[in-house]
């Protein structure tokens, strides 16, 4: 008997080494290592064009510490994060719930939201760029339809603007995804659940506010995550719209870490500037998941 189990062990084991050993050996061959090497890179002080790279130590990230530009990037970051991820929830939810209405509007509303998903992030920073443009975009034109034209700026050029327009073009990329998130999400709530809500008086906000929105707790958390991560790792929007212009107005972590790496060949400092992204993300992905916590409707002893 002893034997026998002993042999369906071993089966088990080498049956999940065989499944499960490829998808590890490239996980660790295009995730792992890569990382180990950009932490590696990030001591040395090399140009990324020849073979000479001078070990320096921590100094890339002291330099990073006193570094304005980077400092200014991150605050980038965290704005588009907070008040664009702010934006982005709050209409993702407004649309699932009209989602989940039934008839043709909620099947043309389906259409409408999903239909960025079909584009990539350069179609979409070249649309928004014809959109935004001073002398025919379609901003300009409303404001010129509602004799506000004194108003209309050269939104991508112009400082104080420059940063919320490559918002708005994120913001209308992604809302769809996270709109169908929330409609999934919503679609698990029991009837009961609702029903019982209902009847104790809970209705509107009050409804949402104690009942939709505690049992809507994964789905928070999948689309907290998962935007930290997106918004952090955002570059091909903003380099195609702006460059990280003007005057640095929309310069985000990635977009001076291009700068570095290709234009001024501090390939090194670079790495650097990568890693300090890395760490941001997993420290603000931790404190995400610390914010929404435990599962409000799971049984407590």
């Amino acid at each position: 008997m002893a034997a026998s189990k002993s042999g369906i062990n071993k089966g088990k084991g080498t049956f999940i080494v065989l499944y499960l050993g490829p998808a590890l050996i490239i996980y660790l061959g295009l995730v792992i290592w890569p990382l180990i090497q950009a932490f590696q890179f990030s001591l040395y002080r090399w140009s990324g064009l020849s073979n000479v790279a001078t070990f320096i130590g921590l100094h890339n990230f002291q330099k990073l510490a006193h570094d304005d530009v980077f400092w200014r990037s991150l605050e980038h970051n965290l704005a588009l994060l907070v008040i664009g991820g702010a934006v982005i929830v709050a209409i993702s939810l407004v649309a699932a719930h009209l989602l989940a209405e039934k008839g043709r509007s909620a099947r043309l509303l389906r259409g409408v939201i999903l239909f960025p998903q079909m584009m990539s992030l350069t179609v979409v920073a070249i649309l928004w760029m014809f959109i935004f443009n001073p002398q025919f975009g379609i901003v300009t034109g409303l404001f010129n339809v509602l004799h506000l034209g004194n108003l209309s700026k050269t939104w991508l050029a112009y400082p104080p603007t420059a940063l919320p327009a490559v918002g708005i073009a994120f913001a209308w990329f992604a809302i769809g995804f996270y709109a169908m998130l929330f409609s999934a999400g919503l679609k698990t709530i029991p009837d009961e659940v609702k029903e019982a809500a209902e009847l104790d008086g809970a209705a509107g906000w009050q409804k949402f506010r104690k009942v939709t929105w505690p049992m809507l707790w994964s789905i928070k958390r999948i689309v907290l995550v998962h935007l930290t991560i997106l918004v952090l790792n955002i570059f091909v929007l903003v380099y195609l719209m702006t460059a990280g212009g003007p005057d640095r107005a929309t310069e985000v972590l990635l977009t001076y870490m291009y700068q570095r790496a290709f234009q001024d060949s501090q390939l090194g400092y670079a790495t650097a500037i990568a890693v300090a992204n890395f760490v941001v993300a997993m420290v603000l992905t931790f404190l995400v998941l610390l914010v929404i916590g435990k599962d409000p409707t799971e049984a407590r002893p």
